[in-house]
């Protein structure tokens, strides 16, 4: 019996089983015409640069991640969190000084390969960022001035990090994919999108003209994760693929069929390029974040052969939801955390692209410093701004960065109902916001201020789109 185009169509897309066109063919968006022939046009980029999202799903608690170890600080610290069992020991506290305050901090006592980075000047820390809709101090937040909508939810507080539009949870598109909208003429020749999540499909990735690339973490095989089944060597097999090829050249001018032809090629494409799974040099823990930093790694050592100048990856840890049991919870998830970027820090070194490949933390928001529970079963509740980590050679590091708080520091005061706290459990109110904390990101990786506002719709809000943490 003839099978109708339809038909054939149809049974051949279900061939093609790859992770990332099923992924990319649920958004016809990906393919602008105009996007595409000024790419085309343009050289790309001579240089390469890679952005690197680790998103601490469940809201990481960083009170206790970065602590006030100077006396004065240590105290009001000690003073909110110890008498319920939630408070760091002051002598278990890994030290750093940052010039820009001039006062003694602790890092978590499991962040022991974070503060070799530190020692080294490899990262820094952004403290008090936050969602926000425009710059908010206690007393307006407490007259009822604009803020977050769903403020301390956590899906809505992960959609405003990942898409950095604060008044609103219906964005389709994310800030990743907006920058690589916007600076798709940088990757000019690339043969797969220029984001990629290693953690499953999140808004953050998309754009209105980019969708990412999908893959499976580690120890998946890379040249297994974008298999392509049905179109292999043997004899039915290659008929299929020749017809395949002829039939996508049919009714190019209808733009649905161009668009699919275009994703369907892109993933034969792919499948083509990705025929190994390359060997590194540092050896990465068997870890959930170890083991899609090490996906990244591959994926950055066919950078050349992909013709990618620039890259944008999405990798995420989840369990930093800490209700309960936060001091052995978040202590081993912070582990996992320091020993996979120490590891994927020291890869980048090896394929001498540690002053290319820039890696930042986001989280759904901080945690309460009043503790929830007591004792073994202590925890912490959802809060607002909190402190983050910018990792690599082009980091301006061994130094804190922000915006001035209520005490005219960039570091609040830990003090419950004290002046930075808009409830009275330590919810500090942000000075930095994500637009803030990304825009400086976005810069450095090469979007232009005359398209600053068309990733960052309020950055226009805020005081300034460069906090001075990139280089």
């Amino acid at each position: 019996m003839k099978e109708s185009r339809r038909e054939f169509i149809g049974k051949s897309c279900r061939a093609l089983t790859m992770t990332a066109l099923a992924s990319q063919m649920s958004h016809f968006g990906l393919v602008s015409a105009l996007a595409q022939k000024k790419a085309e046009a343009d050289n790309g980029a001579s240089d390469y640069k890679a952005l690197v999202c680790v998103f601490l799903n469940g809201g990481n608690d960083s009170n206790n991640m970065v602590v006030p170890k100077h006396s004065a600080g240590y105290a009001e610290y000690n003073a909110a969190r110890g008498p319920q069992g939630l408070a760091i020991p002051l002598a278990n506290l890994l030290s750093v000084t940052p010039p820009s305050l001039g006062l003694e901090f602790g890092l978590h006592p499991s962040l022991t390969e974070m503060q070799q980075l530190w020692n080294q000047n490899k990262f820094a820390v952004v403290c008090n960022v936050g969602t926000l809709v425009q710059p908010i101090t206690k007393a307006q937040y407490l007259s009822g001035a604009p803020r977050p909508e769903q403020l301390f939810s956590h899906s809505d507080q992960v959609a405003q990090f990942r898409t950095a539009i604060s008044n609103s949870n219906n964005s389709t598109t994310g800030w990743g994919g907006r920058l690589a909208d916007r600076t798709t003429p940088l990757n000019s020749g690339g043969a797969i999108p220029m984001v990629t999540s290693i953690a499953g499909v999140t808004v953050f990735s998309n754009g209105a003209t980019t969708s990412p690339l999908i893959v499976e973490p580690s120890p998946t095989p890379l040249n297994q994760v974008l298999t392509l089944n049905g179109f292999g060597t043997t004899s039915d097999e290659l008929a299929r693929k020749t017809a395949m090829q002829k039939i996508r050249n049919e009714d190019l001018d209808k733009t649905l069929v161009q668009k699919a032809a275009f994703l369907t090629q892109q993933a034969v494409n792919v499948s083509e390029q990705l025929n190994g799974d390359p060997a590194l040099t540092v050896t990465f823990p068997n870890t959930t974040l170890g083991n899609q930093l090490r996906q990244v790694a591959k994926l950055m050592k066919f950078r050349t052969q992909l013709n990618m100048s620039r890259q944008i990856f999405f990798v995420q840890l989840p369990g930093f939801d800490t209700h309960v049991s936060q001091i052995p919870g978040q202590g081993a998830l912070l582990t996992q955390f320091s020993q996979a970027m120490k590891a994927f820090y020291d890869e980048t070194v090896a394929q001498g692209i540690s002053g290319s490949v820039t890696t930042f933390t986001m989280s759904d928001f901080s945690r309460t410093l009043n503790p929830a529970g007591a004792l073994t079963n202590v925890g912490s509740d959802h809060a607002w701004a909190g402190h983050h980590f910018v990792m690599g050679d082009a980091v301006a590091g061994g130094n804190f960065y922000g915006r001035p708080t209520a005490n005219g520091s960039i570091f609040p005061t830990l003090v419950n109902n004290g002046p930075d706290d808009v409830s009275t459990r330590g919810r500090f109110v942000p000075t930095v916001s994500v637009e803030m904390y990304a825009a400086t990101l976005a810069r450095w990786f090469g979007l232009n201020d005359a398209e600053m506002s068309l990733v960052f719709p309020f950055i226009n809000n805020f005081p300034t789109s460069n906090l001075g943490f990139m280089m």
